[in-house]
């Protein structure tokens, strides 16, 4: 295995499907039954940390050459459960939603066009080849996307603080894909009774499909990632965004107003602090 380097990674959130064995076809499931077997503590950070090296040589990789073979890996009531990282196909995805985001002048600065070019039409020859092909992860940088607080409850909350096994602050949230199928249809089905057919309810249109692209077994994780660098541990103790989602979502379907209101409010406040954070000093 690779040397993985020790710089600073950003402060990005991941939500993450985790996929029985069964779910993958031979000679995949095999591969991922023997890397499960071998164990192993790699983290989200390790393969940032890997990316960003990439960027360092001249010219930069923005994507790597081959895709990885490494996967995140967690036991559900005795099955194995596997979330590969598919770090090539997301470095495409992500270039593409760079392009959109950056200016032009620092966009070549970062990245030379011809580099974006010969990523872009690496890019579309394996898409031609590969049209069904989809990430186990989507990743937000300074944010968590309010969407994907909607497939989770309160109770399904998990904080470590600073020190635990890991050794650093950990939050995230797991549920069963069942339920987080069920927890979408239920908020489109509020915000479209409350005629609320705003970027809220083409997000969670976009979320619903891909998670029905996933075994129905499968587990679906929310990982605040690197972003636990970024707050204080008093501020992540006291963060219960999904519950402020989960009671905005119910007020909107017993029709209060302003109880939705106060909801949604609790959590701007929480996250316009975290994202301002984005470009201080």
């Amino acid at each position: 295995m690779p040397a993985v380097s020790s710089m600073i990674v950003p402060y990005a959130t991941y939500l993450r499907v985790y996929e029985p064995l069964a779910a993958f076809p031979e000679p995949e499931r095999a591969h991922w039954a023997r890397y499960a077997a071998r164990g192993g503590t790699l983290t989200a950070q390790d393969e940032l940390r890997r990316s960003l090296a990439d960027l360092l040589p001249t010219p930069p990789v923005p994507v790597p050459v081959h895709e990885s073979g490494d996967a995140f890996v967690v036991e559900v009531d005795g099955v194995v459960c596997v979330c590969p990282w598919r770090t090539r196909l997301r470095g495409w995805l992500a270039l593409e939603e760079l392009v959109t985001q950056l200016p032009a002048p620092l966009l070549d600065a970062v990245l030379p066009p011809v580099v974006r070019g010969q990523a872009a039409a690496d890019w579309e020859r394996w898409r031609m080849r590969n049209p069904d092909a989809r990430p186990w992860i989507r990743t937000a940088v300074w944010q968590v996307p309010v969407r994907w607080f909607t497939l989770f409850a309160d109770e399904e909350r998990e904080y470590e603080p600073a020190g635990g096994a890991s050794g650093e602050p950990v939050l995230r949230y797991r549920t069963p894909m069942v339920q987080a199928r069920r927890r979408i249809a239920r908020a489109l089905k509020a915000l479209r009774d409350s005629e609320d057919a705003g970027p809220l309810t083409s997000g969670l249109v976009d979320v619903g499909k891909w998670l029905e692209e996933f075994h129905p077994r499968s587990l679906v994780e929310l990982d605040y990632g690197g972003l636990v660098h970024a707050v204080s541990e008093a501020q992540l103790a006291d963060d219960h965004s999904a519950a402020d989602v989960a009671a905005g979502i119910a007020a909107l379907s017993s029709g209060d107003d302003e109880g939705a209101s106060e909801a949604y409010a609790r959590l701007v406040d929480r996250w316009r602090a975290v994202k301002g954070l984005q470009f201080a000093n």
